[in-house]
């Protein structure tokens, strides 16, 4: 009996000696110098930053895109997390502009963004070389043809914190006041390139805004769409100087694009109350269109919260681009002359699609047109 007890004491004794020395290998096999910490740290910084992105800040030909992901490697400091504020205290324009603020310095998205009723997927997709055409042109860029059904859910996404858009953006009788109101929200939030689904890229955005031009002073980027010098171009277009809004490029949280989705709201929310949506075309034009959109642009080159009024000469007006040929700078934003959007239409000076400042042909296809062929926003 004794005998089994030493046994069983001398066994004890062996297994003890045996999980101390495992626990001490264990202890010693997690604990190696190499081994990340228990929290991750960021990563470190590049070992001389500026001599990666040398050739882009001195080469002027270098356009700076870039998608959400870039922004985190970025060589400057990480801003302070802003408080949370109360925004149902603040105006429409204040909460467009705390939910989706603007920094010119960043770079330009590298988002494309299409809307159509198919998906390039779908056999009834009808605008395959047009679409293609923009991908060809910007390899690198995200491009997305959004569908009609898919508008919105993305605009709930975006603008679930701004109730009165959403609102706003529900309330719109006809599918082609959604399809124009899309497209300033979706540049709002996100930034990038929209453009129609019938218009055909002829040269890359790179290629947009001039060499001479630091890319990160500009904010904005638009073509002219009509500039009918003739005595009779009230009969013909709403404005003596008309922007496109066809085809926009634009950095997140822009002012203008502030500025008309607030006004396309307040309106609709007006209209809705007073139970009068007029339908004509032309009030198209002036409601979500070109029209409004111009009218949006000027107020912005003439506001003094952004512009410095006592240098210039008097207010920009359409004489300060009429006839131009060549880009030209206003504050943070780039007009491009009638070419560059409107190329081929063989008046109002525009020039060939073969001419250099040639960047986007439209096909004014009026894909808004008839309702029965256009239903974005529609549930």
């Amino acid at each position: 009996m004794a005998s089994r007890k030493m046994l069983s004491f001398k066994r004890a004794i062996v297994f003890a000696v045996f999980f101390l020395t495992a626990f001490i290998l264990l202890r010693r096999s997690h604990t190696n110098a190499n081994d990340p910490e228990p929290f991750r740290k960021p990563p470190p910084k590049p070992a001389d930053a500026s001599s990666q992105h040398a050739g882009a800040k001195h080469d002027p030909s270098t356009t700076s895109y870039t998608t959400e992901a870039d922004t985190f490697s970025k060589d400057k400091p990480v801003p302070a997390q802003k408080a949370l504020q109360d925004m149902s205290k603040m105006s429409l324009y204040d909460k467009l502009a705390y939910q989706y603020p603007y920094d010119v310095e960043t770079k330009f998205p590298a988002y494309i963004w299409q809307t159509w009723k198919w998906t390039p997927a779908s056999g009834e997709f009808a605008f395959r070389d047009q679409e293609a055409s923009w991908t060809m042109q910007h390899p690198g860029f995200v491009h997305e043809v959004i569908t009609d059904q898919v508008a919105v859910h993305l605009m709930r996404l975006l603008y679930a914190s701004v109730p009165e858009v959403l609102e706003a953006y529900n309330a719109l009788p006809q599918p082609v006041l959604k399809a124009d109101f899309f497209r300033y929200l979706i540049l709002l939030a996100r930034g990038g390139i929209y453009s129609d689904i019938d218009t055909y890229a002829i040269r890359s955005a790179l290629e947009w805004i001039p060499d001479s031009v630091p890319k990160e002073s500009i904010g904005l980027v638009i073509g002219i769409e009509a500039d009918p010098d003739r005595p009779d171009w009230k009969d013909w277009y709403s404005r003596r100087i008309q922007f496109c809004q066809w085809t926009i490029q634009a950095k997140p949280g822009h002012p203008v694009l502030r500025d008309i989705v607030t006004r396309i709201t307040q309106e609709t929310l007006k209209r809705k109350r007073e139970g009068l949506f007029v339908s004509k075309e032309k009030s198209v034009v002036e409601f979500t269109g070109p029209a409004v959109w111009t009218d949006t642009i000027f107020d912005y080159f003439n506001d003094p919260r952004y512009f410095d009024m006592r240098a210039g000469q008097g207010n920009i007006t359409y004489l300060n681009f009429t006839g131009i040929e060549a880009p030209k700078k206003v504050g943070d934003v780039v007009v491009l002359p009638i070419t560059s959007f409107s190329p081929g239409v063989q008046q109002m000076g525009a020039k060939d699609y073969d001419d250099p400042m040639a960047f986007v042909k439209h096909d004014f296809e009026g894909t808004w047109k008839p309702e029965s062929e256009r239903h974005i926003g529609e549930n």
